[in-house]
């Protein structure tokens, strides 16, 4: 069984419909890269997916849970899927060390003890260890965004979310980010990435859905979808993100 199943799902907004059927599965272990234009639907996606977002029809199942509106089960679903977005959002009013620290003691009822050795461990891991006591704002944009990874790390997730976190940053910031994204990759986490980074997707995603007008157009390993589409929108598509140098 898929870690990640969509059926049929159909998001509206008002009279807007942003997802029309969509379907997909996501393999444990898998990175898969959801990529099209702005208003192609790759967030709410991912927000239907965590349960952000209700939908009006259609089935989301995440680790053999079937995902709806109800606060309890939502809750046990998010201790299992990690979702970061482009605004890194951790509480200014903390250190770094105390945001990674938070949802473990919060939510999983860890000590104090156990989540500082857990958080500081995970800092470690990323070359920032000695940046534990510091506050947000001392922080770059790169920086920040690798925190928030972590942070939903320290929930020691089954699945990722990845949500255009590359997006903010300035162009000089953008690959520490990508390299900490790739590691996670290597070491077996599945991550669902919207991305606008398209090369991350050609070489470390297993899957490529491209995304147009609420739909799921294609979808295919990377080496089909960026060599050989078949559909004239995702050739265009790709085409044009040549030309605005992204590839």
């Amino acid at each position: 069984m898929a870690l990640v199943e969509v059926r049929g799902v159909v998001k509206k907004f008002g009279d807007t419909t942003v997802l029309d059927g969509i379907d997909f599965d996501v393999e444990e272990h898998q990175v898969v890269c959801l990529i099209g234009a702005s208003g192609s639907g790759k967030s709410t996606l991912l927000r239907c997916i965590n349960g952000l977002e209700a939908t009006q029809e259609g089935t989301v199942t995440v680790v053999g849970r079937k995902v709806i509106q109800d606060d309890i089960k939502l809750n046990r679903l998010r201790r299992d899927v990690g979702i970061v977005f482009q605004a890194y959002n951790l509480f200014p009013h903390m250190t770094v060390l105390e945001n990674v620290m938070l949802a473990p003691v919060k939510v999983l009822h860890l000590s104090k003890s156990e989540a500082k050795t857990r958080a500081r461990e995970l800092l470690a891991r990323i070359g920032m260890a000695d940046k534990a006591d510091e506050y947000p704002d001392r922080l770059s944009g790169g920086q920040q965004q690798r925190v928030a990874i972590v942070r939903a790390l320290a929930m020691q997730p089954k699945l990722m979310l990845l949500d255009e976190i590359t997006s903010a940053l300035d162009p000089e910031l953008v690959n520490e980010v990508l390299l900490m994204m790739i590691e996670l990759a290597e070491q077996g986490m599945t991550m669902v990435v919207a991305t606008h980074e398209m090369g991350f997707a050609r070489d470390v995603a297993h899957k490529v859905c491209f995304l147009h007008s609420g739909r799921i157009i294609e979808e295919g390993h990377p080496k089909k979808i960026f060599t050989t589409p078949t559909h004239e929108r995702t050739s265009e598509f790709l085409r044009r993100t040549l030309e605005s140098g992204q590839m």
